[in-house]
C-alpha cells in the first residue's frame, strides 16, 4: 500500500493525516486511531480496533456509499457527491470533531482507518484531503472544510482551485 500521509517536520507544525485499512495491526505510530465507516468491520472484535472514536456521523451516507460500490471509475463523482454531503450540518459537525483530534494531537499523528480495500478510492482519503487543507498542508489554502468543499465543480468533479477536467464547461467560463 502506498503511504497516504504529511509527515510535520518539527513537534510545532500539525500532525500526519494518514489512511490505513483498520484490518491491519496497530501500531504505535498510528497515534489517534479514528474508524470512519458508517457500519462496523466485518470480522473485526472492537477491542482488536484499537479505537481511539468510531466517527460513524462523518461516513458517507447509506445511499450513497451503494451507488459508489468502491468503483475507482466513479470516484470523482463520488468525491463531489461526497463533499456536497460534508457541506451539511451533521456531517459538518462530524467533520469539525475530526479536525479538532487533528489539532489536540499534534504532534501525534490522526490515523483514519476503513475497512474499504483501496484506500485511495474511499471516503478517508477524500477526509484525509479535507483535513490536510485545514491543518495547512505546505502548498495548500487553508480554510473551513466546508467552505472547502463548495470549491468542487458540480460537473466535473475537480476541486476548482487545482483546475478543471478536460471537457468541462465550467474551465471555458473560467468558473
Amino acid at each position: 500500500m502506498r503511504a497516504l500521509e504529511w509527515r510535520a517536520d518539527d513537534a510545532g507544525m500539525p500532525p500526519e493525516i494518514r489512511i490505513r485499512r483498520v484490518y491491519e495491526k496497530p501500531e504505535p505510530a498510528d497515534g489517534t486511531r479514528v474508524l470512519v465507516d458508517r457500519l462496523w468491520p466485518r470480522g473485526l472484535r472492537k477491542d482488536a480496533a484499537a479505537l481511539d472514536e468510531w466517527a460513524k456521523d462523518v461516513a458517507p451516507s447509506t445511499e450513497l456509499r451503494e451507488w459508489y460500490g468502491h468503483d475507482p471509475a466513479k470516484f470523482d463523482e463520488f468525491r463531489r457527491r461526497y463533499l456536497d454531503e460534508l457541506s451539511r450540518s451533521g456531517q459538518r459537525t462530524a467533520l469539525g470533531r475530526l479536525r479538532a483530534l487533528a489539532s489536540a494531537g499534534a504532534p501525534k499523528p490522526l490515523t483514519l482507518l476503513t475497512a474499504t480495500r483501496d484506500v485511495e478510492h474511499s471516503q478517508a482519503a477524500v477526509l484525509a484531503q479535507i483535513l490536510r487543507q485545514d491543518v495547512g498542508e505546505p502548498g495548500s489554502d487553508t480554510g473551513d472544510a466546508a467552505c472547502w468543499a463548495n470549491l468542487v465543480c458540480p460537473e466535473c468533479g475537480a476541486i476548482e482551485s487545482e483546475g478543471h477536467r478536460p471537457g468541462c464547461s465550467q474551465a471555458a467560463d473560467g468558473g
